[in-house]
């Protein structure tokens, strides 16, 4: 991305932002308004910048070419999926796999590891009109990993999952980011800091800081907890250096 910005009427949702992703889990974390949601959006092609450049493995989001290509790769988990209440967990699975051009030789094998990756093999026949809303969730993330991609986008994707659900997600994020570019949107500090491998902080669309879950936990170490309300070293750097942007934005702390 470079001098990416996006504006809703008068409200600017990006601004500028420049920032390159290789494999690995990245974590986006920022309070809300920030432009979280808006830059996982236009990764997934489905926000358009009003300016700046998007290229993803290669293919330039400016064009109907290269958006169609780029998705052919890509893996999106938005807050809110829409899916077909009386299809099995399987059958929708197929179905996505079928959108996103899976050979259809290969569309059983995807879908069942997908089931098994995500805990969900003794539910693939049940409808998911059937599951509680954890388990939807964990449907949303087997269809975006369903053919295997390149890029893979979750927005808040641990919401309603329950303690023993949201480690194994963490687990999961470990094993697919070893080849993988993800991008995980999330007001949870402690899920970034458990599974990420990197962390990119944005505050009001703009790049606040470019650092590890371990430097932020350091930079929280040397912040007193009742300065900060307690929480964990994590919480406290992620808020250390909110503040510290906040007041002195023109400094940059992403530099």
């Amino acid at each position: 991305m470079e001098n990416l910005t996006v504006r809703y009427r008068r409200r600017t949702a990006l601004d500028g932002l420049s920032l390159s992703l290789g494999p690995g889990v990245h974590g986006l974390l920022g309070p809300n308004g920030a432009g979280k949601s808006t830059l996982v959006r236009v990764l997934a092609t489905v926000t358009r910048p009003e300016a700046g450049r998007v290229r993803l493995h290669g293919h330039d989001l400016a064009s109907a070419r290269g958006r169609t290509e780029a998705r052919r790769l890509l893996g999106y988990l938005p807050q809110e999926f829409g899916y077909y209440r009386s299809f099995t967990v399987r059958e929708f699975l197929a179905y996505v796999a079928w959108l996103k051009e899976v050979p259809a030789d290969d569309v059983p094998a995807a879908v069942e590891r997908a089931l098994a990756r995500t805990g969900l093999g003794e539910r693939g026949d049940s409808r998911l009109r059937e599951l509680s809303g954890g388990m939807v969730r964990r449907a949303g993330i087997a269809q975006a990993l369903v053919n295997d991609p390149a890029l893979l986008l979750l927005d808040e994707p641990t919401a309603g999952l329950d303690p023993e659900q949201r480690v194994d997600f963490r687990a999961l994020l470990r094993e697919v980011g070893r080849e993988t570019t993800v991008l995980v949107s999330t007001h949870l500090v402690e899920d970034v800091a458990q599974a990420c491998t990197e962390v990119t902080l944005l505050e009001a669309g703009r790049l606040v800081l470019r650092t590890t879950p371990a430097d932020l936990a350091r930079l929280g170490a040397e912040v007193p907890e009742e300065w900060s309300g307690g929480g964990s070293e994590t919480e406290r750097g992620y808020t250390a250096a909110l503040r510290a942007y906040r007041e002195n934005p023109g400094r940059g702390a992403g530099a």
